[in-house]
């Protein structure tokens, strides 16, 4: 049965967990055909500034000029022959365009394109369209923006879409490697679900059961597509569209990424911060979640493994450590870290007093075999993560790859009892 979103994007009020949740993207349409909406969502607008990339532009760009008519004023269309790096010369472009007459942006593409336009409205003030062109990651219906700043990923506060056009008939012909993508996207919200219950059961930090839940069985409702996503089932497509857009709504009812980016995510962006650091190659984010989804469970497994909780006896330096591993990025890893002050708690004694409820928490997740056979389905085998990633890089990922955040994930945990 197909999720009701006018229902979601009203939000839910008096929510047992105490808080009102709101949404403040308008349309999400969803469907075969879903591109001949375009017009109607756009009637309140006059003056419009398309953004597509070359790849996206010659999949339905014409389409696109054709439907907004006289209303489409100015058009940016990023010429690269690899992928688009949303950096400050991107940025720039893209802010030359919006001049003061502009009043809507209306991107074409996945999450680069997604994110400039979300950056430029947001920073200019008006609003944003995205017509979806691949169900390739959850951030459609985020109000974060990760661009690529110096060399390094930086994720902004910015603003959610006004309307997101989904159209299957457009989804369905996005390259492989993003449909795996956004199917491991959506697997790791497994693991960043047990995150956050496990930040709630180790530090009381705030948790809604109906939002862990709308996940996990969207999650849970995802999983059996695998091979039929893979052969452009049109109903597998555009179930996994589906739970893109579902979890991009939880996310802002939350107000923050919490229930879909946890200790997977962590390990997929530190892959990404080293390539983009040694100029060395990286799987797509979401292949990259799949198969950090699949580690960590690993070293829960690991943890689940011990009889009882102890210190690790490896006594590393950090701080050496970490500037071996980031390099010129290191001094702002080490700041992060320094101010959320997570290497001066009592870590250890806390996880000794909690051992119980950090098993049970643990033990929610999926264990490795079937994650495995998961990923297998959309064409995804271990071998190919050990192979893109030495046994050097996957470990100093598991001990370090925590502090480019400051959010608590069970990354902690096995840093204490097993680095």
């Amino acid at each position: 049965m197909a999720v009701d979103f006018k229902y979601l994007l009203q939000g839910k009020h008096d929510c047992q967990c105490g808080r009102d949740h709101n949404c403040e993207l308008k349309n999400i349409v969803l469907g075969s055909g879903a591109l001949k909406e375009l017009p109607a969502l756009a009637g309140g607008f006059n003056s419009i500034l398309f953004v597509a990339d070359n790849n996206t532009d010659a999949l339905c760009g014409e389409s696109v000029r054709i439907l907004l008519g006289k209303k489409c004023r100015k058009e940016l269309i990023y010429q690269t022959t690899g992928v688009l790096v949303p950096n400050e010369k991107a940025i720039a472009e893209l802010d030359a365009m919006v001049t003061p007459e502009i009043d809507l942006i209306v991107g074409l593409g996945s999450g680069v394109i997604n994110d400039l336009c979300k950056y430029a409205s947001f920073t200019h003030h008006i609003d944003y369209f995205i017509i979806a062109t691949a169900p390739s990651m959850d951030g459609y219906a985020s109000c974060h923006a990760a661009m690529i700043i110096g060399g390094m990923k930086v994720t902004y506060s910015a603003h959610m879409a006004h309307s997101i056009i989904a159209d299957v008939d457009i989804l369905r012909t996005a390259p492989e490697e993003m449909l795996r993508s956004g199917y491991g996207d959506i697997l790791g919200k497994y693991s960043a679900l047990n995150d956050w219950k496990l930040g709630h059961v180790m530090y009381d930090e705030y948790f809604c059961q109906n939002v862990y839940d709308l996940i996990y069985e969207t999650t849970k409702g995802v999983e059996p597509i695998g091979r039929s996503l893979m052969q452009r089932d049109p109903e597998a497509v555009r179930l996994l569209m589906e739970a893109i857009l579902v979890v991009g709504v939880a996310m802002s009812w939350i107000g923050n990424s919490r229930p879909a980016s946890g200790s997977e995510h962590h390990l997929s962006h530190f892959y990404e911060v080293l390539g983009l650091l040694n100029d060395t190659p990286y799987f797509l984010h979401g292949v990259n979640v799949a198969y950090s989804t699949v580690e960590t469970e690993l070293m829960r497994e690991e943890i689940l493994a011990l009889s009882s909780p102890a210190a690790s006896v490896n006594s590393m330096s950090r701080e050496t450590e970490i500037r071996r591993v980031y390099g010129s990025a290191a001094e702002g890893v080490i700041e992060l870290q320094n101010k959320a002050g997570w290497y001066e708690q009592d870590m250890l004694t806390l996880i000794q007093n909690k051992w119980d409820a950090i098993r049970d928490t643990l033990h929610e997740v999926p264990d490795s075999k079937w994650l495995i056979h998961c990923i297998e389905s959309v064409g995804l085998s271990m071998d190919k993560y050990y192979a893109e990633y030495s046994d050097g890089e996957r470990m100093d990922a598991k001990r370090w790859a925590k502090d480019l955040k400051d959010r608590y994930t069970f990354l902690w945990i096995w840093f204490m009892l097993l680095r």
